[in-house]
């Protein structure tokens, strides 16, 4: 068997700031922090990252619960989705991997996740899907050419106002992540590789 290399750097990030041990932290967060832990098994490194600093660790997980898990017209896969093609036109490595595990899970089919991290119009989803993911990929590669003509195409397609500014939310957010973690060189956790891969 061939010796294995590491994949990734071993850092956090390439920045020297302090990430503060747990027991540190203020007591809703350790607690947030251990349900993270329950629920995916570790704690993601975006996480410990934006820990050296206990105002952007909140303001961070507010946004992030509040677009991709609290109510919306977008089903949480879809939301995940829009996370993968926006990363992917900015080939942002950290949530590539990770919200890439994330719609292998979601969607139990791991060529779905492997084909909107490559491309995702080679991805078999429905119109009105493609229709959200091509808003999302032009807001995030050409968003002065994004006017009411791409709001009507995402009308037609079904879906509300509502929707559009979910859709139009989750993909402003994951272009400042991306542009966070590639600034920073943020490594996702190791974990993600290889889960749900069938």
């Amino acid at each position: 068997m061939p010796p294995r290399y590491p994949a990734q750097p071993k850092h956090l990030t390439a920045l020297k700031l302090p990430v503060p041990s747990r027991r540190k932290l203020p007591s809703d967060l350790k607690k947030y922090f251990d349900i993270c832990d329950e629920k995916i098994g570790f704690l993601p490194n975006v996480l410990r990252a934006y820990s050296f600093d206990e105002a952007k660790l909140r303001a961070f997980i507010a946004m992030y619960n509040d677009l991709m898990l609290e109510d919306s017209p977008l089903t949480k896969l879809e939301r995940e989705m829009i996370a993968v093609v926006v990363s992917a036109a900015n080939r942002c490595y950290y949530c590539l991997v990770a919200h890439g595990q994330a719609v292998r899970e979601m969607s139990g089919d791991a060529s779905l996740g492997e084909m909107l991290v490559m491309n995702y119009r080679v991805a078999r989803v429905s119109k009105r899907q493609r229709v959200m993911l091509d808003f999302a990929h032009r807001l995030t590669t050409n968003p002065a050419e994004v006017g009411e003509e791409a709001r009507q195409q995402l009308r037609k397609a079904g879906w509300s106002d509502r929707a559009i500014w979910d859709i139009a939310s989750i993909t402003g957010f994951f272009n400042m992540t991306n542009r966070l973690a590639t600034a920073t060189d943020m490594m996702p956790n190791e974990e993600y590789h290889e889960r749900s891969r069938g």
